[in-house]
């Protein structure tokens, strides 16, 4: 689909539930929503939207089609890197399970069953977010020690391959170094993940530089199949797993704007919520203007 299409087909209230499919739900994240197929899985993405680890009472209408839809057109440009969790005809695999809402065919994928890596693979490009207050105090990102004099949002030498703990929900993923992440899932497959990682990140920067984007920072999930193969999983290069800038307001010294809920997280600082639950009411002009952030991602990326 183009993208055009995409953003007609958006609701116009955010749906926030995933309810009444006769699939068993086998787990429910901040955003997706997991079901049980038998032979495979069904990842739903709802419309909510967390900051600071709280989901918000109010979702941004048509965010989990946006994502899924961004997720695909990635899914695509990288599998000549790697194979990944989309079984190939998702069109069919919808008809086949009796699938025929138009909304939940747009904001879902029919994936493979893989066991997932118990870590999350983070690549940064540039210095900002929580790397640049790591530089600020010690002259390091996760352990990499960096040029002296970098500023806030300057490209980094080379990109960095900086892996958390994937944390159980309602908890803090941690930063974790290269020995702690290979005892995790082994020497050899993290070697492979951290190489493919970056390929994936640069692969994306790229990318990103033709619609008119800098791919700033991005975070990748893995599985591996019965065989021991690496296959990418969850979403792929959304504005919800990374960061983009638009190229003509990229300038270093500040932290430049981006394509995702980081006006969300303004507002919510500027009214000095205190960051637990329960989450306060969003206005109506701070939904839309996020919404359309995530959809000029989509319209740069898929023209």
């Amino acid at each position: 689909m183009i993208s055009s299409e995409i953003a007609a087909s958006l609701p116009s209230r955010a749906v926030t539930s995933i309810d009444n499919l006769p699939f068993p739900r086998i787990a429910s994240g901040k955003v997706r929503e997991i079901f049980d197929l038998g032979d495979a899985l069904l990842l739903t993405a709802s419309d909510r939207l967390s900051a600071f680890d709280v989901i918000l009472p109010d979702g941004i209408p048509g965010k989990g089609i946006i994502l899924t839809q961004i997720s695909n057109w990635w899914f695509a440009q990288t599998s000549r890197l790697l194979p990944n969790h989309l079984l190939p005809d998702q069109t069919g695999e919808f008809a086949r399970r009796g699938i025929t809402d138009r909304d939940l065919q747009l904001r879902s994928m029919i994936v493979r069953k893989l066991q997932p890596l118990t870590i999350e693979c983070v690549v940064r490009g540039y210095l900002v977010g929580s790397g640049w207050s790591s530089y600020q105090k010690t002259g390091e990102v996760c352990g990499h020690r960096l040029p002296a004099d970098l500023r806030q949002a300057d490209k980094l030498p080379q990109p960095l391959f900086t892996p958390t703990t994937k944390a159980p929900k309602g908890q803090h993923d941690e930063p974790i170094n290269d020995a702690q992440a290979s005892a995790i899932v082994g020497p050899a497959l993290y070697e492979k993940v951290k190489a493919t990682s970056i390929a994936l990140y640069q692969l994306g920067h790229d990318r990103a530089a033709k619609a008119g984007m800098i791919l700033a920072d991005t975070k990748f999930e893995f599985g591996t199949d019965t065989a021991g193969n690496l296959v990418l999983i969850d979403e792929v290069l959304t504005p919800d797993s990374s960061r983009y800038w638009p190229a003509d307001q990229y300038r270093p010294d500040c932290s430049p704007p981006s394509y995702d809920k980081q006006f969300v997280r303004d507002h919510l600082l500027a009214i000095k919520w205190n960051q637990t639950p329960p989450a306060p009411s969003l206005p109506a002009d701070v939904i839309l203007r996020t919404q359309e952030k995530y959809l000029a991602a989509l319209k740069n990326l898929l023209g």
